[in-house]
């Protein structure tokens, strides 16, 4: 599985986006979310990333952030919602807005993302309901750059991964790192603090 990209921006052509890591360029999907907070070509870049794989296709999604991961994933669990259509979702509509439209059961609002019916919609509030009920702010999460650019080893990358492997959810360990001055601890001393957090 490929967790993040790091690396130059090489072509938007939306929805795809070209990445430079270290001489390999990598092809990756990404919605009009993550476009609109993307800087320049040429510029670097951290996305987070989840690999579809079929029989004939491995296709590598992009986001600018853990939680609009976390919701690419929680989508693509209700059925009849591929990952097309999810980052169509995505591309329509930010992460806080939709779970508000879920949270409220706002059907007529999900209609207005193209591809999403009457059925579907219904069907996006029904069963993403229970599975948003932890869901916290895109606003209040640290971004992908803070989390892995807070030192230089990624001792912090490693500290998330580990509480994620532990089976706290990724936003939660994201939040509870981004809380802790990591300057000069290892990946170790992080963890025990963020478990204590």
């Amino acid at each position: 599985m490929i967790g993040y990209l790091k690396g130059l921006i090489i072509a938007k052509h939306p929805p795809v986006l070209l990445i430079d890591v270290v001489g390999v360029g990598y092809e990756v999907y990404a919605s009009m979310n993550t476009f609109y907070k993307l800087p320049e070509v040429g510029r670097e870049v951290t996305l987070f990333t989840h690999l579809v794989v079929r029989e004939d296709v491995h296709d590598l999604y992009a986001f600018v952030d853990v939680q609009e991961r976390l919701l690419f994933r929680t989508l693509i669990k209700v059925n009849g919602v591929g990952p097309r259509m999810a980052m169509a979702i995505l591309s329509s509509i930010n992460p806080d807005e939709f779970v508000f439209c879920v949270e409220n059961k706002d059907t007529a609002r999900l209609m207005h993302i193209p591809g999403v019916g009457k059925k579907t919609a219904e069907r996006l509030i029904i069963e993403m309901c229970d599975r948003l009920k932890d869901w916290q702010p895109v606003g209040g999460v640290a971004k992908s750059d803070e989390i892995l650019s807070a030192d230089g080893n990624n001792t912090t990358r490693d500290a998330i991964s580990a509480l994620v492997a532990l089976g706290y959810k990724p936003q939660d360990a994201s939040r509870a790192v981004a809380k802790i001055n990591v300057i000069d601890l290892s990946s170790e001393e992080i963890i025990r603090q963020a478990l204590k957090l």
